[in-house]
């Protein structure tokens, strides 16, 4: 059951998505282990997993309020509770979205999945063909080869992160987005950031990274360096695609977490050079149900 005083903070926190997304203001950006490099045994995939929880992953429809999942509320926080349904209300409104011509060709919208008060919120550039049937970001390869890279250093989707795309849509035959289709998208995930409040960004690829810094520099350039989104440390790192075909960016990948991993540990006053248990919570997956 859930308390009027519940009703009005979650009213709150859906009035701001609605703010965001409907009138977003221009936002200034401020611009300034699994692969060692330090005689250190590289952890392979299977050493470098965490355990998965134990929960029972929780999935949020975003298609009519009729389907929205609400059976958890009762095992998490109050917060929770309220980022859930916000993120919930955007979701519906991706799914209903034509603001481009993405949503010509998707099979279905992809708004995110992790945890509703995450410490990391990592962006990566849009869906491709997994990702656009299952609804979910990073379910391909390259989102296998991200989970290795976020439990190298200890994060997962499953405990403290949330995974979203500058464009919720699959772009045809996994082109770039255009800069018109990330616009239009944009202030979709500036109301994800204002819900979620992680402590730091990791921006994967050079997409991701030149739209939220807005700057035509390139990945090799940007990588590895700490900047500014909305107030948030971000840092950009390579694509887990790019480390796919080719190893020789594993090195300097493994550098940037290293990195990410410091300032994290900086911020937060915990350590991520073990397991840990640190905000446990169900896995939400805010996506279409068909």
């Amino acid at each position: 059951m859930i308390s009027e005083k519940d009703l009005g903070n979650i009213s709150s926190l859906v009035s701001l998505a609605d703010a965001y997304i409907t009138c977003r203001p221009e936002m200034p950006c401020i611009v300034s282990t699994m692969f060692n490099c330090e005689n250190q045994a590289i952890p392979t995939m299977e050493e470098s997993s965490i355990e998965p929880t134990t929960e029972t992953p929780v999935t949020a429809a975003a298609t009519t309020p009729e389907s929205e999942n609400t059976s958890f509320f009762s095992n998490i926080s109050e917060q929770n509770q309220n980022n859930h349904s916000a993120l919930q209300n955007i979701a519906r409104k991706i799914a209903i979205c034509d603001r481009c011509r993405l949503c010509g060709g998707r099979t279905n919208t992809v708004p995110g999945i992790g945890v509703p008060e995450p410490l990391v919120l990592v962006i990566g550039e849009g869906p491709g063909a997994d990702e656009d049937a299952k609804g979910e970001p990073f379910v391909g390869k390259a989102g296998q080869l991200l989970d290795k890279m976020l439990a190298a250093i200890n994060l997962s989707r499953h405990t403290n992160c949330f995974i979203a795309n500058i464009v919720k849509c699959r772009p045809p035959n996994n082109r770039d987005p255009m800069p018109d289709e990330a616009d239009a998208c944009r202030s979709f995930l500036d109301a994800q950031i204002g819900i979620l409040k992680p402590k730091l960004i990791l921006a994967v690829g050079r997409i991701a990274a030149q739209n939220l810094l807005n700057t035509t520099t390139g990945i090799n350039k940007l990588r590895g360096q700490f900047f500014e989104y909305r107030g948030i440390p971000l840092l950009p790192t390579y694509h887990p695609s790019a480390l796919l075909r080719n190893e020789d960016l594993k090195r300097p990948a493994w550098e940037d977490l290293k990195k990410f991993r410091t300032r994290l540990e900086e911020i937060t006053g915990l350590s991520f050079s073990a397991p840990q248990q640190t905000q446990s919570s169900a896995n939400t997956q805010y996506r279409n149900e068909n």
